[in-house]
């Protein structure tokens, strides 16, 4: 198996630990300040990441210390937006399908910042999504409320996030301001993932003291099952989510594997429908299908190679 089946096998795993996170980051900030939950969350994964990458801290350099913070610097900001769309919206079907936008937002970004060829079938693919997550997402309709700006905002800023960690975690050439071309080394994936978790864990930790001072009273009551949700979240959708996708960007330079990611709202439907009991409705199957149709076009050259390849045996025999 090629890297690049892997990394979407990979972006695939990374989608269902994502969706099941949704579950327990909604439980644990009904309970406590949804800042101090990020803080709480991703020093704890960053913390279980460093000490796996002890090895790898012993020769950090500089370079690779310096763009692991960046990442980090951005993946806080979009977290503390997301974390403050789903504490503040009222519908978290919108709130999936406006930060999923974030998704179809990636090549965009890449062609047009970053000059990075997309296949066609990306772009065929974008649409079908987008008209898929509406349908999932949407089934009551759109209605605007502010906890929707903090998902559009962090849909953006996540996009950017995706292809900051894709060019960390890859070996690439690059040319500075005097024109010279150099070559810049990957950060390991383990390595960039326990320092991206730590600086977005203190990203949150000092905005939560400048927005949420009142530590002391979640402390003073904090109910035993909030610990399961922290942790949950932490080790399951942060430090196993997080490391999983950051390896799976080392595998593949290319940015347009990131459409697999739009099915992580299909499984935040799925899960959610056994989590809270709820029911899905014709137009949500239908959005299901089209996000699949999606991935399909997207990854259409892939999959008619090996549909060429199982049926050239058979053939010949």
């Amino acid at each position: 198996m090629s890297n690049a089946h892997k990394s979407d096998l990979l972006l695939v795993v990374v989608t269902l630990l994502a969706g099941i996170s949704w579950m327990f980051s909604k439980e644990a900030v009904l309970m406590m300040p949804p800042l101090l939950f990020m803080a709480l969350r991703f020093f704890l994964a960053g913390g279980v990441l460093a000490i796996a990458a002890h090895r790898h801290l012993r020769r950090l350099t500089r370079d690779h210390l310096v763009r692991s913070l960046q990442v980090g610097l951005v993946f806080g900001i979009a977290m503390s937006f997301w974390v403050m769309g789903l504490f503040h919206g009222s519908h978290v079907g919108e709130g999936a399908f406006l930060t999923s936008l974030g998704v179809v937002i990636v090549p965009v970004i890449a062609r047009i910042v970053f000059r990075e060829p997309q296949p066609v079938s990306t772009w065929l693919a974008i649409p079908v999504a987008v008209a898929g997550l509406a349908l999932l997402s949407l089934q009551h309709g759109f209605r605007p409320e502010p906890g929707q700006l903090f998902f559009v905002a962090a849909a953006f800023i996540f996009a950017l996030f995706f292809l900051m960690n894709t060019r960390a975690a890859n070996t690439r050439a690059e040319t500075n301001r005097q024109g010279v071309t150099v070559q810049k080394d990957r950060v390991p994936a383990l390595l960039l993932t326990a320092l991206t978790l730590l600086t977005v864990g203190g990203f949150a930790a000092v905005l939560s003291l400048i927005l949420e001072p009142d530590w002391s009273l979640t402390f003073a009551d904090f109910p035993p099952i909030l610990i399961w949700w922290v942790v949950a979240s932490a080790l399951i959708g942060t430090a196993a989510r997080f490391y999983v996708q950051t390896y799976a960007q080392s595998l593949s330079s290319h940015s347009h594997g990131v459409v697999i990611m739009v099915l992580e709202p299909v499984w935040v439907a799925l899960f959610a429908a056994g989590w809270f009991r709820e029911t899905m409705s014709g137009p949500q199957l239908i959005g299901c299908t089209l996000i699949f149709a999606a991935l399909l076009i997207n990854r259409w050259a892939v999959l008619s190679k090996a549909v060429r390849g199982w049926l050239r045996p058979v053939r010949t025999s």
